[in-house]
């Protein structure tokens, strides 16, 4: 045990006494993690800009929708949304490794406020442009790139170790509530006033990121000495992962996975029309969303408090297998009724898997390669879903069904990959 500690870790320790009122807490939950207030101040100002960030993405695809009546333009739009991840994420990730994290992640958060707004404007008009529509949300989806990697290789540096476990599934927490609170939103304001209000407010929640952002403490810089240089440089989080056995297999599950099997979610509004007869400007998609978040952020809770202290590894395997059977599932029901109960379990699963990995993952990596690192997963846990729905988007104009499909006999083929003996050989091994 330390016997000389800093004053911060003394004030640290004081303030979690008085907000845990002497409870002792479990190690690894997320009630644990919520001790720390510069992660309370992160979480809980990220918290309230994904609200705005999924009222948009999600409305973006009705809209879409309703503006062209294409499947392959609600591809385009969600490719726009999350394709830059994939081919920017390694140049943020360098980034977030060798320069001022704060400054270059409240840029990108202030970048993305004026796009929203322009956004707005656009959507304002009679008869608005879908080409202009989709280079506007194409921009929003570059600043977004630039912010990714930073902001999840900051947030293992608000939390001990112990407590990273409980951090990382509070982060899934949020993001998954957003994608209940956000779209429940979206669907009240659409339905009544239009898509430009929606936008707006989107804009003025990036704010509240900005706000967590200069008030939370975390090191601006991590020291991180990267020799290469040109190509090399922007390359070598792809040479640390190669050279890392845990997070190469992560990273091709998560890509994969992401591609193919995920790709239903940015079809929801054709599937939502074609399948259960709910129209996409209307309250009732907003709530069969709300659903599929409302599961995903219930998986993310039980990784942080039910299943706190499982192996994480194990439980990979029997997620997957899960989440293929509701998959295939919700790609043959046409009953709307029974699409709403699916749509939940079937978000559990979905985010018990990719919490479970992602605690691995973080709780692997050093922090003088996290940036680089996190920004391969961001690359394969959301760029790979915008390059899928540009690729399925096709697929999807023909049969919905079909793509859902093809998507679970995937996640089976993961979940006979996932072997837990190999995971856990590989945490031991890496």
């Amino acid at each position: 045990m330390q016997v000389h500690r800093s004053d911060d870790a003394d004030s640290e320790r004081a303030s979690d006494a008085l907000i845990d009122g002497d409870v002792v807490l479990v190690t690894g939950t997320a009630r644990a993690a919520l001790r720390h207030r510069d992660f309370r101040v992160f979480w809980s100002g990220v918290f309230a800009s994904n609200i705005g960030t999924w009222m948009q993405n999600v409305l973006l695809g009705a809209y879409g929708l309703k503006l062209t009546g294409s499947a392959t333009y609600v591809g385009l739009l969600a490719f726009a949304q999350l394709g830059p991840l994939l081919f920017l994420s390694t140049v943020s990730g360098v980034l977030a490794d060798t320069l001022d994290r704060r400054r270059m992640l409240i840029t990108a958060q202030l970048v993305q406020l004026v796009l929203a707004l322009v956004l707005a404007g656009l959507a304002l008009g009679d008869h608005p442009s879908p080409v202009a529509i989709f280079f506007c949300v194409l921009a929003i989806g570059i600043a977004n790139s630039m912010s990714g990697p930073g902001m999840s290789a900051i947030m293992p540096s608000l939390v001990p170790r112990e407590d990273l476990s409980g951090a990382v599934a509070l982060l899934s927490v949020q993001m998954n509530l957003s994608r209940v609170i956000g779209p429940l939103i979206a669907a009240l304001i659409y339905s009544r006033v239009g898509a430009s209000p929606v936008f707006a407010i989107n804009a003025l929640t990036y704010l509240f990121a900005v706000c967590s952002l200069m008030i939370a403490r975390y090191p601006r810089r991590v020291g991180a000495m990267i020799t290469e240089r040109g190509v090399a440089r922007l390359l070598s989080g792809f040479r640390v992962a190669m050279a890392d056995r845990l997070v190469r297999l992560i990273l091709c599950v998560v890509f994969t996975f992401s591609f193919i099997s995920l790709n239903f979610i940015s079809f929801m509004s054709v599937l939502a029309v074609e399948h259960y007869d709910i129209a996409p400007k209307s309250t009732g998609y907003g709530f069969l969303y709300a659903c599929f978040g409302l599961g995903a952020a219930s998986g993310a809770v039980s990784v942080g408090s039910v299943f706190a202290h499982r192996s994480k590894a194990v439980m990979v395997r029997p997620g997957l297998v899960a989440f293929a059977v509701l998959l295939a599932l919700f790609g043959v029901l046409h009953v709307k009724e029974a699409s709403f109960p699916v749509a939940f379990v079937l978000g559990y699963a979905y985010f018990l898997v990719i919490t479970s990995l992602s605690t691995v993952l973080q709780e692997h990596v050093e922090n003088a390669v996290r940036g680089r690192v996190m920004a391969l997963w961001i690359m394969g846990f959301g760029g790979a879903v915008g390059v899928g729905a540009l690729v399925w988007g096709p697929v999807a104009h023909r049969s919905i069904g079909a793509l859902l499909v093809v998507g679970a006999a995937w996640a089976l083929v993961l979940a006979a990959i996932c072997k837990p003996s190999r995971l856990v050989s590989e945490v031991r091994h890496a």
